[in-house]
C-alpha cells in the first residue's frame, strides 16, 4: 500500500483539482492497463469539454500532481496517486458506512453522497471511520 499521504497536502489542494485527480485514477486503475488516461477519456468521464480539461491539467503539472505534455496522455505523479488513493479509499468507506450502518439501499444515492464528501475528510476522520466501521461490522 502507498504511503499515506499527510492530510495537509491533501487538504491544500483544492477539490476541483481533487475530482480530476480522483477521475484520471478511476480510469488509470479500474478500465485500463499502464497508467495513461487521454485528455478525450477525462472529458467524457467528467461530462465536460476537452479543452476544460486542457486548462485543469495545466495547473495540475504546476502543482507537481501529473505528468503531461499537450497532445500527450497523461498520468498521475507519486504526489497525484497518493491523494487520488487517499480520495478512493475514503470513497469505499463512506460507501461501507451509508450502506452497512446507515442501511441505506440506493446505490446511486451512497455513490453520490461518498463522492461529494470524500474531498472532505481528513486522514484523521478517516483513521476514525476505519475503526468505527471495523468494530460496528465485527459485531
Amino acid at each position: 500500500m502507498a504511503k499515506e499521504t499527510d492530510i495537509q497536502d491533501v487538504m491544500d489542494v483544492p477539490e476541483s483539482y481533487q475530482r480530476y485527480l480522483d477521475e484520471i485514477y478511476n480510469i488509470t486503475y479500474k478500465k485500463k492497463k499502464g497508467g495513461w488516461v487521454s485528455n478525450k477519456e477525462i472529458a467524457e468521464a467528467l461530462h465536460v469539454n476537452p479543452a476544460s480539461v486542457s486548462g485543469m491539467l495545466d495547473k495540475l503539472k504546476k502543482q507537481g500532481l501529473i505528468s503531461w505534455e499537450q497532445r500527450k496522455a497523461i498520468r498521475l505523479t507519486k504526489q497525484g496517486k497518493e491523494i487520488a488513493e487517499h480520495l478512493s479509499s475514503v470513497h469505499a468507506l463512506l460507501n461501507d458506512f451509508f450502506e452497512k450502518v446507515l442501511k441505506l439501499e440506493d446505490l446511486e444515492l451512497i455513490d453520490g453522497l461518498s463522492c461529494q464528501i470524500e474531498h472532505h475528510i481528513t486522514r484523521e476522520v478517516k483513521i476514525s471511520l476505519e475503526n468505527f466501521l471495523e468494530r460496528y461490522l465485527s459485531k
